[in-house]
């Protein structure tokens, strides 16, 4: 998987994960993946809400116990 951009969004809370995301999926071209961590509780609804919304799809989430936190690979559709 080529990543083209990454985001870490530790220690933001609600809504901050959603909005830096939605800035930097602007600048991607169509097809081109980002992926963003998040230790938000809610950025496990809120970032595949957000992705249902703007018609973009998530290729993969991993749960990462150690830094209590999620990892998205999002694919800009």
């Amino acid at each position: 998987m080529n990543i083209h951009d990454e985001i870490d969004t530790s220690g933001l809370l609600c809504p901050l994960p959603v909005l830096k995301l939605r800035k930097r999926i602007k600048i991607l071209g169509k097809g081109q993946i980002i992926k963003i961590f998040s230790d938000d509780p809610a950025a496990e609804i809120d970032i595949p809400h957000f992705c249902i919304e703007n018609n973009h799809k998530v290729l993969k989430k991993i749960e990462d116990k150690r830094q209590s936190g999620i990892t998205f690979y999002i694919k800009k559709c």
